[in-house]
């Protein structure tokens, strides 16, 4: 007897080590590979005596449709932390260390941008935690910093920075948007201007400060979990459910805020809240980090390893800080992206 088996031309297949038999047609989307069996002989008496000359005929497979899969960034441009494993970078008051877990490839990003206006006491820094792709994340830390500090002007109340910061997230989330592109991110921003400190975040990407040694964060997580989340979830027609101990806005998505998820835009708004604080010596240093950090290592414990490394100004002790927060965050199994920057706050007091 003999069975025939179709196997695509998918890169999953191996096609070079498939014999193709003369007879197949060079422009069949398939190869044909015909295996020979042979057949017990109570089976073949059973085929002679029968009196229907098609009981042991197979009828050929069905044509196998393989989806194409495309790994372009579109009009999004590709960056070197778009595709290494491990992204370590330190400036003038700032380092920062990200890690890719198990994903296939990096999602999270980061940006900082010191010296505003030429004025070495002003900076704005970020940190993206991008899902269902890098494309959100990757368009955030390009474009969002520069949409805030185009909002800002010449605005000097608290509420005026709150309202320049709102729409510059606002105006990044709709840009991306526009570009028709899958995924979403999380954010958190440090602004650093006049004195202030200025944090926002959309989603669970957190800033926690060392105040003397004693962690303070200064973001709130914006998961589904969290009631005034759900409250205004379910106010806009939507739900929140558990999932395996995971809280999830249409059985879905895990944050409640965040740039991008075009699909859940209904329920997940791009709107940070954002708090201002004024610089003081008191204030150490700040650590930005990812939920691939927070989930594994709590607020205080991080303090307490990067404290002692980042006493001073110097930028190295605070990339190292920033790898040893990485590393004990995997140690303890964490299989997410992990991305830490760490902030000399004296630097600019």
């Amino acid at each position: 007897m003999s069975c025939t088996v179709a196997i695509s031309n998918s890169p999953v297949f191996s096609p070079s080590r498939v014999p193709v038999p003369a007879s197949s047609s060079p422009s069949s989307p398939l190869r044909i590979l015909r295996l020979q069996k042979t057949l017990p002989s109570s089976v073949i008496r059973a085929s002679t005596d029968s009196t229907s000359p098609t009981v042991l005929k197979r009828k050929r497979p069905s044509r196998l449709d393989v989806p194409a899969f495309s790994m372009s960034f579109g009009n999004i441009p590709a960056t070197p932390a778009a595709v290494a494993d491990l992204v370590e970078a330190e400036g003038d008051g700032y380092s920062v260390c990200c890690k890719r877990g198990r994903k296939s490839a990096m999602e999270d990003r980061y940006s900082a941008t010191v010296n505003l206006h030429t004025d070495s006491k002003q900076g704005v820094f970020g940190i993206f935690d991008g899902h269902g792709g890098a494309k959100a994340a990757e368009y955030a830390a390009e474009n969002l910093n520069t949409n805030i500090m185009n909002e800002l002007g010449n605005t000097t109340t608290d509420d005026e920075i709150k309202e320049a910061v709102k729409n510059g997230y606002l105006k990044t989330d709709s840009e991306f948007l526009n570009q028709q592109v899958r995924g979403g991110s999380c954010c958190v921003t440090a602004l650093i201007r006049h004195g202030n400190l200025v944090l926002s975040n959309a989603g669970d990407c957190r800033a926690v400060v060392s105040r003397g040694g004693v962690a303070e964060a200064l973001t709130s997580d914006h998961r589904p979990s969290r009631k005034d989340e759900k409250d205004r979830i379910e106010a806009l027609g939507g739900y929140v459910d558990c999932c395996r101990g995971i809280w999830r806005i249409q059985g879905s998505l895990a944050v409640s805020r965040g740039i991008g998820d075009q699909c859940l835009k209904q329920w997940v708004t791009a709107e940070p809240e954002t708090r201002i604080l004024g610089l003081n010596p008191e204030l150490e240093f700040l650590i930005l980090a990812s939920d691939g950090l927070w989930d594994k290592i709590s607020n205080q414990e991080a303090v307490d390893i990067a404290q002692p490394l980042c006493s001073g100004i110097t930028t190295q002790q605070s990339l190292s800080a920033c790898r040893k927060l990485v590393d004990l965050s995997v140690s303890r199994g964490s299989v997410d992206d992990i991305s830490v920057m760490i902030v000399q706050l004296g630097k600019f007091c």
